[in-house]
Formats: C-alpha cells, sequence, structure tokens
C-alpha cells in the first residue's frame, strides 16, 4: 500500500509539473512567449491583464464544475488537450487567432491547475504534501529555464515545440491518475464539516498582499535588466529553484513564520539594493538572488498552508483554485501597480522608491496577518480531532481547562457547539435562543476562559489534547 501512495503521488507530481510548464513559460509572462511575440512582431504586453483575468476565471470557475476525482482527471486531461490545440496558430503570422488563442489557453489552464487540487488531496499527506508542492514548483521552474535557454538562443518555435511536448506528455500521465472512490477527495475528515471559510478568506487575503511584490518585480525590476540576455534567460529562476530545494530538505525544524521573516527581509534588501546598485550583471545576481530567493520561501509558505486547508474541505478543487487565484490577483494588482509608477516616466530612482514603499507596507501586514492564520489552522487542526473523540473524552477535556468563573449550563452547551464547528446562528437554532443571546455567552465564555476569540480558545483545547 505504502508503494503503491508513493507511485501515485510521483504520477502526480509529473502530471502537474508538466501542465505548469506551459503555463509558466507561455501563458501567464512567460519568456517563450514573449520571445516568440517580439520575433513576430506582436506586442505581447497587450494581452497580459486580459490573460491574467482569463486565469483567474478558469481557477475560480473549475471548482464550481469538477465534482469528484473522475471529473478533475477528465478535466486535466481536456484542458490540456485544448493547450496543445490552441498552442498551433502560434506557428503562424500573429493576428485575431492569437489573443483568442491565448485566452482560451489561459483559461483551460486555470481549470487544469484548479482540479489538480483532487490529485494533490488524495496521493500525499502530512509533510508530504509540503514536498510534493516544493518538488512540482521546482521541477516545473527547471523545465521553465530549459524553455527559455532554447527560445533565447535557438529558436522560439523549437521551445514552443517542447512545451507542446510536456503537454502531450501531461495528457498520457494522466490517464493513469487514480480514480478509485476514496473518501478524501470528496469529504471532509470529520463527520460534521468543518467550515474553511474563514481559514481559507484569511490565506487568499495574505496570498494577494504577499504577491502584489510578484507584480511590482514583473514590471518595474524586470524591464530595468532587460537587456542582460544572457543571463536573465537562465538565471531568472536559479535563486527560487535553490530556495525551494534548500526548505525542502532541510533536516532542522523550523517554524513557517521564521522562513517567513527571512523571506520578508530578502525582499527589502532586494529592493533596496535595486534603488542603490546599477544596472549591471553582478547587480542583476545580487538583486534576483535576494528577490526570488524570497519568493520561493513566499511561495512554498503558502502553498503548503493551501495544501493543508484541502484536507478540511469538501471539494477540494475549489479549494485549491481559489488559492491560485488570489495568487494571480495579487500579481495583477502588483502589475498595475508598477503599470502606473512606470507609466509617469518618473526618473527610475523614484520608481524604485514608490516600488519599496509599495513592498513595505505589504510586508508590514504580513507577520499580524500569518499570526491570525496559524490560530485559525490549529484551530480547525483541533476540530478535526476533538469531533471524534467519545462524549466523555471531549467533557474531561473541557473539564481541565482552567477559567476564572465556572460556566453555566448554559454556556457549557455554547461552548460544546462552538467546539462542534458551528457558527453564532446556527447555535442559536440548535438552542432556540436569538443569536444576540449567543453573542452574550460567546462574549461570557471568552472572559472566563481570558481569550479574545475562538481561534485562541480552541487553541487552548488543542495544548490540552496535546498534552493528553
Amino acid at each position: 500500500m505504502k508503494k503503491q501512495l508513493l507511485d501515485v503521488r510521483k504520477l502526480n507530481i509529473i502530471v502537474f509539473t508538466l501542465g505548469f510548464t506551459y503555463l509558466l513559460s507561455f501563458v501567464f509572462e512567460g519568456q517563450v512567449f514573449y520571445r516568440h511575440a517580439e520575433n513576430a512582431g506582436y506586442d505581447g504586453s497587450q494581452l497580459i491583464f486580459a490573460v491574467m483575468i482569463a486565469h483567474i476565471v478558469g481557477l475560480l470557475l473549475s471548482g464550481f464544475i469538477v465534482r469528484g476525482v473522475k471529473a478533475a482527471k477528465r478535466i486535466i486531461i481536456l484542458s490540456n488537450l485544448i493547450c496543445i490545440a490552441t498552442s498551433l496558430p502560434f506557428f503562424f503570422k500573429p493576428g485575431i487567432m492569437w489573443d483568442i488563442s491565448l485566452m482560451i489557453a489561459s483559461l483551460s489552464c486555470g481549470f487544469a491547475v484548479s482540479a489538480w487540487g483532487y490529485f494533490l488531496n488524495i496521493g500525499a499527506s502530512g509533510n508530504d504534501r509540503m514536498k510534493t508542492c516544493a518538488d512540482v514548483l521546482i521541477f516545473s521552474n527547471l523545465l521553465m529555464i530549459l524553455a527559455d535557454l532554447i527560445s533565447a538562443n535557438f529558436s522560439s518555435f523549437a521551445a514552443l515545440s517542447l512545451l507542446i511536448a510536456t503537454l502531450g506528455l501531461a495528457v498520457f500521465f494522466a490517464k493513469y491518475l487514480p480514480v478509485e472512490d476514496r473518501n478524501e477527495p470528496t469529504e471532509p475528515q470529520n463527520d460534521v464539516p468543518i467550515s474553511t471559510k474563514w481559514p481559507l478568506y484569511l490565506l487568499c487575503l495574505f496570498i494577494v498582499i504577499l504577491t502584489i511584490n510578484s507584480g511590482l518585480m514583473y514590471h518595474v525590476i524586470n524591464p530595468a535588466f532587460a537587456h542582460l540576455t544572457s543571463i536573465t534567460s537562465w538565471y531568472w529562476s536559479v535563486p527560487y529553484i535553490i530556495a525551494l530545494i534548500i526548505i525542502r530538505n532541510l533536516r532542522v525544524k523550523m517554524k513557517g513564520s521564521a522562513f517567513l521573516y527571512i523571506g520578508i527581509g530578502m525582499m527589502m534588501v532586494a529592493f533596496i539594493f535595486f534603488m542603490l546598485l546599477d544596472r549591471s550583471v553582478v547587480s542583476y545576481v545580487t538583486v534576483d538572488t535576494l528577490m526570488l530567493g524570497a519568493c520561493g520561501i513566499f511561495d512554498l509558505f503558502w502553498w503548503s498552508i493551501l495544501a493543508e486547508i484541502l484536507a478540511f474541505g469538501r471539494n477540494p478543487a475549489k479549494v485549491f483554485g481559489l488559492g491560485l487565484a488570489a495568487n494571480v490577483l495579487g500579481i495583477f494588482v502588483g502589475g498595475i501597480i508598477g503599470t502606473v509608477v512606470t507609466s509617469v516616466h518618473l526618473p527610475e530612482e523614484q520608481t524604485a522608491v514608490i516600488a519599496l514603499v509599495v513592498v513595505c507596507v505589504t510586508l508590514v501586514i504580513l507577520p499580524p496577518l500569518n499570526r491570525q492564520l496559524v490560530l485559525l489552522l490549529k484551530s480547525h487542526a483541533y476540530l478535526a480531532v476533538y469531533d471524534h473523540m467519545p462524549k466523555e473524552r471531549q467533557t474531561a477535556v473541557m473539564n481541565r481547562i482552567q477559567t476564572l468563573d465556572p460556566l453555566t449550563i448554559r454556556e457549557q452547551e455554547v461552548l460544546q457547539l462552538i467546539l462542534s464547528g458551528k457558527p453564532n446562528r446556527e447555535i442559536a437554532d440548535v438552542l432556540h435562543i436569538s443569536e444576540s443571546t449567543v453573542k452574550t455567552h460567546v462574549r461570557n465564555i471568552f472572559s472566563k476562559y481570558d481569550v479574545q476569540s475562538r481561534a485562541e480558545l480552541i487553541s487552548i483545547l488543542l495544548k490540552n489534547q496535546s498534552g493528553d
């Protein structure tokens, strides 16, 4: 059984890597596309934001269309076949078909990426999910570098042919993805569904703020080093890959927040160096190493959290699609800011200062947001365990917690329902009382446990459970 699960994990990585390489290299501001468009005399930047919107639509719609592992497999195969078809017009002269094909390909990639959430959920568990996320990001970026090198040094047609081949291989391997009926991909891990709404929304806000800096990077920093083609064509993603490899294989356990703070520091220093240094090869290597290393840390950080949340939801495609849509939205917002800043034709130093201010504002927001996110995720982890306990054990766990004052019988009933994951409205319905009365009881419970939120309360119970 262990061997079979390992094979499934490898298959998942291969399928996603091959499809994601096409997205990174061509559809989503890919260097192969830009070089191919430039060689054909086509303005490749005119559809950037429209392509992003199409991709977001695909990521979000997939969650409503894909219901179950079999449907996810069909969507992945169909989407890759559509991308092969929409790549063919790029072997001919540019025109309206290029625009239409790029939009359809972006939409289709969104469907495929979102649907893969099902296979990430069933193909890995625990720390393996983080490693799976790291592996797909590492291998897809390595293949992207290969495609970029072929495009820059040989032919953009050859690079495009390689990407079409990766899509064909993705279809071939996707046929072997497992579709056995299992509880994991369609049902949450506990009998009473635990709402993933707030952790997921908070994570999406976190991702948007985090990836605004990536959008700025595309539109402010990259153009400043565009003349260094010989090194930018291959070194661009190297620090990103190295950061992923280091974190993936790190034997010393570090808290995720520690990596987050390291990434924040690297990103700030990168923008400061961008302001102070010239536009030489050494400057590019310095800035790119810091910035892309930080992006690698950030991406693996939120991909891993998103993979954890998949286990609590009914529809992994919807959860995964929403998280990835937040990523694209952040890049979109950062791109808009970068475009506006550069369009007013300020001196490069002033542009860099404005970009640094935006970076500092977004990065200052991250630590408190991360603390709230960690609390919510711990709460959900506890609720999943608590829901499977016998009633006597649940009562024993609650009784061991020291309160400032004893709970009333009604407050104990409310607490029991809080721990079953019910919101105030449902608690009111179960106990046949008004929602305002529930809120009063909840405030009293918080006061007696000396906490400020449900997340803190459940975190205390989590500590009790771990010592059980």
